[in-house]
């Protein structure tokens, strides 16, 4: 999900693009009975460099509960035992603990930082930690 800091009309605009985009396939995340967020992947179709990543994006009202683990952890299952992939990518901000942890407990280790990769809703640029899982690394609990 892009600009996940937005709201109103931006969050909306942004969510209705990434809808659109025939790379990118959302799914909604439930709990409680409500909408509590979205996960979605996209993937890397050049047979060299095939691959797919992953993003995410959970309502804070809902975080501590182990949802973005659990969401996490069952698409990368999906897109490695069902669909092949070998290798996916997560890039969390390089500041967001609680999304380091929660990939982290999937699985993904860091591979380095990305510097002044996102523009923030300041207008200023921060940087991103690119993460990769392999087959082999994913954690069952």
């Amino acid at each position: 999900m892009r600009a996940i800091w937005r709201g109103g009309d931006d969050l909306v605009a942004a969510v209705t693009e990434d809808l659109a985009d025939p790379d990118i396939t959302t799914l909604v995340i439930e709990y409680a009975g409500r909408t509590a967020g979205a996960i979605q992947w996209g993937v890397e179709q050049d047979p060299d460099y095939r691959h797919a990543n992953i993003d995410i994006y959970l309502d804070p009202e809902v975080h501590g509960r182990g949802l973005g683990t659990d969401a996490v952890r069952t698409l990368a299952r999906h897109l490695i035992t069902e669909l092949g992939y070998h290798r996916i990518v997560i890039d969390p901000a390089a500041d967001n603990a609680a999304a380091i942890r929660c990939s982290t407990k999937v699985g993904f280790r860091p591979v380095g930082i990305m510097r002044e990769y996102e523009r923030g809703p300041d207008g200023t640029w921060h940087d991103g930690l690119l993460m990769d899982l392999l087959a082999a690394d994913l954690t069952e609990a």
